[in-house]
């Protein structure tokens, strides 16, 4: 049971994990992402999975499906940004001629590694920022990312490695705009989530440096029936808080989402409309438009990646059963 196989999707490789509760669907050639996370004993879809059908869309907006990693997270004004005497300058692809969501897309990541042994199963897969012309013409540092998924039990870890190939130093973000599928059902489910304050966002939906109170959020920290709901929230985690996330059904079904508090210090929650299909719960490093915000990392979260460094972080993502 605990095994890795691979599959199919719309005519590319996948690889299938395997343990007694779980069945994860990793997609490494196009973009890397978790497509689908397959609850065996309720029988349910965990995460938002792109049909074969949709493959277009998802090759359009992959991070719509599963859990998509954003490198850098959020939106950049005008996509553009200084950091120690170097432009940067993204693609500028929102309305408003800002950029979201950053560099990584579709990419194409090689499996690295493949282990299974008796406590669970994992897949490393890599990726050099180098070898891709579109992402370096924007970001002009190559970075080496090395993935690891390990399943075991009901719970799925991720840990990304990054290295500054560089000699120069860079600011470094991410993200993950993971999916939860809710199922029609909102009342049924509560969000707990320990944040202290919600960033102010402009017209734009670009924070501004301002914090404000949580007002009716407040009830997150107790735990929030997400009926009626319909969040695009930017919520900072208190230094006396964990990075974690409680997402549970009425039955006592659910999941807890935990992040390295060390470096992930911000959650966006978004329910794409009224809370009816999904919720995502997305913990990021740093906050939208960091760069250009005149705060200092420990509000923003930038990371500074030095010539040779290699950083690790880490996701933890784990289902609870009545």
């Amino acid at each position: 049971m605990k095994q890795v196989t691979k599959g199919q999707w719309g005519g590319y490789d996948t690889y299938i994990l395997h343990s007694r509760e779980l069945e994860l669907t990793l997609l490494p050639r196009l973009g890397n992402n978790i497509i689908s996370l397959w609850d065996r004993k309720e029988n349910r879809e965990i995460l938002r999975r792109p049909d074969e059908s949709d493959i277009s869309f998802y090759l359009q907006k992959p991070y719509h499906f599963g859990i998509p990693l954003l490198v850098p997270p959020g939106r950049i004004r005008k996509g553009q940004f200084k950091f120690e005497g170097t432009s940067y300058q993204f693609d500028q692809n929102t309305d408003g001629d800002n950029h979201i969501h950053g560099l990584h897309r579709t990419q194409s990541w090689c499996v690295s590694d493949i282990e299974e042994d008796e406590e669970g199963c994992a897949v490393t897969t890599e990726f050099n920022t180098g070898d891709d012309a579109n992402w370096m013409r924007q970001f002009p540092v190559p970075l080496r990312f090395e993935m690891t998924f390990r399943l075991q039990d009901a719970r799925v870890q991720q840990t990304l490695k990054v290295t500054h190939l560089g000699d120069t130093v860079t600011p470094f973000g991410i993200g993950y705009h993971t999916w939860f599928m809710i199922d029609g059902e909102p009342g049924r489910w509560k969000l707990n989530l320990p944040v202290e304050s919600i960033y102010e966002l402009n017209n734009e939906l670009l924070p501004s440096g301002s914090l404000l109170p949580l007002g009716d959020l407040e009830a997150l920290n107790q735990g929030m029936n997400l009926q009626g709901t319909n969040l695009d929230t930017v919520l900072r985690i208190g230094k006396e808080q964990p990075a974690e996330a409680l997402l549970l059904r009425d039955d006592g079904y659910g999941l807890r989402y935990t992040a390295d508090k060390d470096y992930f210090r911000h959650w966006v929650v978004y329910t794409k409309g009224p809370a009816e299909q999904f919720l995502c719960i997305e913990p990021y490093t740093w906050l939208p438009d960091a760069p250009n915000i005149p705060k200092n990392p420990s509000f923003t979260g930038l990371i500074t990646l030095q010539p040779g460094q290699t950083l690790a972080l880490s996701s933890m993502l784990e289902i609870l059963y009545p």
